[in-house]
C-alpha cells in the first residue's frame, strides 16, 4: 500500500525524541536505499523534540526558556519533509484496517505504524478534583507546559512558601535542589528510602546530603491526601502525620502510554509497555521505540522499563533506519543513570549502572559487594571532594556486574568507564586494569574507581 504518489505512508504516534528520531532517520536512510516515504507524525500535545530532563534546570533558573530546551522546532521538523501535526491526540488503533483515529474521530491510514507515545507522569487519585483536574499549586515535572506552569507558580508563592516533594527519585531530588535555590523551604516525601535505583549504604548518603542542605527528609510514608481550602493546596496527609504546604511536586513515575492500543491485538507488559525488538519491531508494520517501551538489560537479558532520552533516541534511530531498508539495531543497555543535588555548601553528583545486589542474585550469581571511599583528585590538590564507589562483581566469573556512584564535583561521570566495561561483558579486572586518565587536578594515580574494582578482585 501507498499514497497516491507511490510513497509509503508512515504514520509515528508520538513527537518528541523516539518518534522524531526515528522519522527523521528514516527520511536519511531512505534517500540511500531509494525508497519512498511519506512520513506523519500525530501528537496530542503542543511542543516537540525538548528535553524533559532539562525542566528542573530551567525550574531552578539555570535555563532562561522552555526554547532553550527544544532540540529542533515543529517548523523545523516540517522544513525537512514531515507532515507534523501537533495536537492530534490518538484514542484507537486498527491494526487490520491499518489506520488510527483521532480524537474529533478522523480516521489516519498508514502502511508502517510507529508507537512513540512516551510515558505521562503518574498523578494519583488524592491529587486530583472530582473532575479529574490537578488542585492548585499540585502538578507533575514532565512536559514543557508542566516548566512554565511551575515557574508562574514559584512567581507566585512569595517569600517563606514550602515545597512538598512526593517522590526520591532523580525528579524528585532534582526538583528539590530547584525548589531550594528559588528561596523555598522543601519536605521531600518518600514510600519507601530515597534514591531506590541505589543500594542502601549509597542511598543514604544522599539522604544525608539532602539533610544538610536544609531540606527536610520523610522515608517510609505513604501518602493518603491533601488539605485543600478554596480549591488550593494547603497540606500533605500521610498515616501518622502531615506536612503544611504551599505546592506540591509529584513525582512519584511516569507510565507507558498504551491506552489507546487496547483491542489492537498488540501485547504488552504487565505495565502496559511495548517490547519492540532491537530494530523496533513489534508486529508485522507496526514499530515502537522511546518511553512507551521496556528495554533490554545486557547483562541478564531482563526487559526493564527505563524512561531514559538516551534509550529513546537511539532506539528511534535504529527503528528509523530499518523502516527504511538499512540494519541499524538497538541492542539493549546496561541500566547506566546519572543526576545531581547541589545547593548551597552541598554538592553531590549520584551514578549508577548494572545490577542492582537483587537483580544479579535473581539471575543465578554469586555477588561480591564493597564500598570503596576515596577523593575525586589528588588529596593534597585543591579539587580534591569525598567519593564513595560501590562494586559488585560475580564470585565464580569475576564477571563486573554493577557499580554505583556517590561523590562531590567531579564523582559522577567515573561511570562512565564501569558502563564500558559492562557493556563489553567484562570483568573486575578489566575495569581495576584499564587505562584512564590521570592528572592530579582529576584523579590519584590509581583512580579511586580502579581501587575500588581492585579491592573487590583481591576478594573474589
Amino acid at each position: 500500500m501507498s499514497d497516491r504518489s507511490g510513497a509509503t505512508r508512515v504514520v509515528v504516534v508520538g513527537a518528541d525524541a523516539a518518534g522524531m528520531s526515528a522519522a527523521h532517520q528514516a527520511l536519511r536512510t531512505a534517500t540511500r536505499t531509494g525508497r519512498e516515504l511519506a512520513i506523519t507524525v500525530l501528537d496530542k500535545g503542543a511542543h516537540t523534540s525538548y528535553s524533559a530532563c532539562g525542566i528542573p534546570y530551567w525550574m531552578a533558573g539555570d535555563v532562561d526558556s522552555g526554547d532553550e530546551l527544544v532540540a529542533r522546532t515543529a517548523e523545523a521538523h516540517r522544513e525537512s519533509g514531515i507532515d507534523l501535526r501537533l495536537g492530534a491526540e490518538v484514542v484507537g488503533a486498527d491494526l487490520g484496517a491499518r489506520t488510527v483515529t483521532l480524537a474529533d474521530g478522523e480516521e489516519v491510514a498508514w502502511d508502517e505504524l510507529v508507537v512513540a507515545t512516551g510515558a505521562p507522569a503518574v498523578v494519583p487519585d488524592w491529587a486530583l478534583r472530582p473532575d479529574g483536574t490537578a488542585y492548585d499549586g499540585v502538578g507533575t515535572v514532565k512536559t514543557i507546559d508542566d516548566g512554565a506552569a511551575w515557574l508562574e507558580r514559584f512567581a507566585d508563592a512569595g517569600d517563606g512558601a514550602h515545597v512538598v516533594v512526593v517522590g526520591a527519585g532523580y525528579v524528585g531530588v532534582e526538583v528539590a535542589e530547584a525548589a531550594m535555590r528559588r528561596g523555598f523551604g522543601v519536605t521531600v516525601l518518600t514510600r519507601g528510602r530515597g534514591m531506590s535505583m541505589l543500594e542502601d549504604e549509597m542511598a543514604e548518603r544522599v539522604d544525608v546530603a539532602l539533610c544538610e542542605a536544609g531540606a527536610e527528609v520523610v522515608l517510609g510514608v505513604e501518602v493518603t491526601g491533601l488539605d485543600i481550602e478554596d480549591g488550593r493546596v494547603t497540606g500533605v496527609r500521610w498515616e501518622g502525620g502531615s506536612r503544611e504546604a504551599d505546592l506540591v511536586v509529584l513525582a512519584i513515575g511516569v507510565r507507558p502510554a498504551t491506552d489507546f492500543l487496547a483491542g489492537s491485538g498488540l501485547e504488552t507488559a504487565d505495565n502496559g509497555a511495548l517490547r519492540p525488538d532491537p530494530h523496533g519491531r513489534v508486529a508485522d508494520h507496526v514499530w515502537a521505540a522511546g518511553d512507551c517501551c521496556e528495554v533490554r538489560r545486557r547483562i541478564d537479558g531482563a526487559w526493564v522499563f527505563r524512561p531514559l532520552g538516551t534509550y529513546a533516541t537511539k532506539h528511534g534511530r535504529a527503528l528509523g533506519d530499518t523502516l527504511a531498508g538499512g540494519s541499524l539495531s538497538f541492542d539493549g543497555m546496561v541500566d547506566t543513570s546519572i543526576t545531581r543535588f547541589a545547593f548551597d555548601e552541598v554538592h553531590l553528583e549520584v551514578a549508577r549502572t548494572g545490577l542492582s545486589r537483587a537483580d544479579a542474585e535473581a539471575a543465578g550469581h554469586e555477588p561480591v559487594v564493597l564500598v570503596t571511599e576515596g577523593t575525586t583528585a589528588s588529596g593534597y590538590m585543591p579539587e580534591a571532594e569525598p567519593i564513595a564507589i560501590w562494586v559488585m562483581a560475580d564470585r565464580g566469573t569475576r564477571r563486573l556486574l554493577g557499580v554505583q556512584v556517590v561523590g562531590g564535583p567531579g564523582a559522577g561521570k567515573r561511570i562512565d568507564a564501569a558502563a564500558a566495561v559492562l557493556w563489553a561483558g567484562g570483568s573486575v579486572d578489566d575495569l581495576a586494569w584499564m587505562d584512564l586518565a590521570y592528572a592530579p587536578p582529576f584523579a590519584t594515580a590509581w583512580d579511586v574507581l580502579q581501587v575500588a574494582a581492585r579491592r573487590v578482585a583481591e576478594r573474589l
